[in-house]
């Protein structure tokens, strides 16, 4: 998980582990993040949209050049949402606005990565 603030880490850390994910490495920038995803190749990437070094588009097309597959969900406030890029590769897997409910978290760890067709309708 990514974040540029503490107290985002903890409550991110917190609710990865209330729904049974491990949490392998924490960062709060995308140098930082980078060696992290190198080491411990996660499945699933957390990263919030205020990030200490960096900006979380560019994290996440490094991230999945690191780790092809790797799912990704991008937090960012509400009274800012990120503009989606033309390139894919720097878009997130899923979106969740701050504030958000904690069903919403769930839904957002769930959904499919990018290589991962959908299941049936």
């Amino acid at each position: 998980m990514v974040a540029g603030d503490e107290e985002t880490r903890v409550l991110f850390r917190g609710l990865l582990r209330l729904h049974h994910f491990r949490v392998d490495g924490e960062a709060e920038g995308v140098t930082q993040a980078i060696g992290l995803v190198g080491v411990h190749r996660p499945s699933l990437l957390l990263v919030d949209a205020n990030l200490a070094e960096g900006t979380a588009a560019a994290l996440i097309a490094q991230a999945r050049k690191a780790v092809p597959g790797i799912r990704t969900i991008l937090v960012a406030p509400a009274s800012h949402p990120p503009a989606q890029s033309p390139d894919p590769t720097q878009n997130a897997d899923a979106l969740l606005l701050r504030p958000f409910r904690i069903r919403q978290f769930a839904e957002a760890l769930s959904a499919p990565g990018p290589n991962v067709p959908p299941g049936p309708p």
